[in-house]
């Protein structure tokens, strides 16, 4: 299998992909293969329905086996975005590992660490997980970083110099329901207009 992903680098890396195939022959007999030659796989059999099952297991182990790197490069971008040619893009946004298996052709699974620009162009995938957010830099202040660390509900509802603060916090949003509501139970007069 692979292994967990420990390391907190900046430096991009090339995205992971694992592919398990089911390959056929002419005697209806097949055998499941996975790109990581580790991988123990079962002998060449005619039990179809059981060597599919071990295919998509033997998927779903890989995917929750690795942990998405931030500092991944797009796997899809890599191979030149061959996963949807007829739509173009640039890589871009976090990584995140999909699982790409068309039931119809029910052969091959393919995990694959990709951007999120990519993921949602890429037929008969599915994302399974989200890279985690990477942390500050060091080449940071230290005041920048302090915020982060504060809770929600304790952030203040303004910012200094009169803004508002761009997400309102639960208390804020129930709060500017009632100022409109006593705004418009009192009567609007009309000059010009009797009474």
């Amino acid at each position: 299998m692979t292994t967990v992903y420990s390391e907190s680098t900046t430096e991009r890396i090339p995205g992971r992909a694992w592919t398990v195939r089911l390959q056929g022959y002419s005697d209806r007999s097949a055998t499941v293969t996975c790109t990581t030659q580790a991988c123990r796989m079962p002998p060449r059999s005619k039990d179809l329905p059981a060597l599919r099952a071990f295919a998509a297991r033997h998927a779903a182990a890989h995917a929750r086996a690795a942990t998405v790197r931030p500092n991944a490069w797009c796997h899809c971008g890599s191979q030149r975005c061959g996963a949807h040619p007829d739509i173009r893009t640039h890589c871009a946004g976090a990584v995140v590992m999909i699982l790409r298996h068309d039931s119809t052709v029910r052969r091959v699974w393919s995990v694959e660490e990709v951007c999120e620009t990519c993921a949602p162009l890429i037929p008969h995938a599915t994302v399974l997980a989200r890279a985690a957010r990477p942390a500050r830099s060091p080449q940071r202040p230290a005041a920048t970083t302090a915020p982060a660390q504060v809770p929600a509900a304790a952030r203040p509802a303004g910012v200094a110099g009169g803004f508002s603060s761009p997400s309102a916090t639960p208390a804020d949003s129930t709060a500017a329901p009632a100022q409109r509501s006593r705004r418009t139970s009192r009567p609007r007069h009309r000059s010009g207009q009797e009474r």
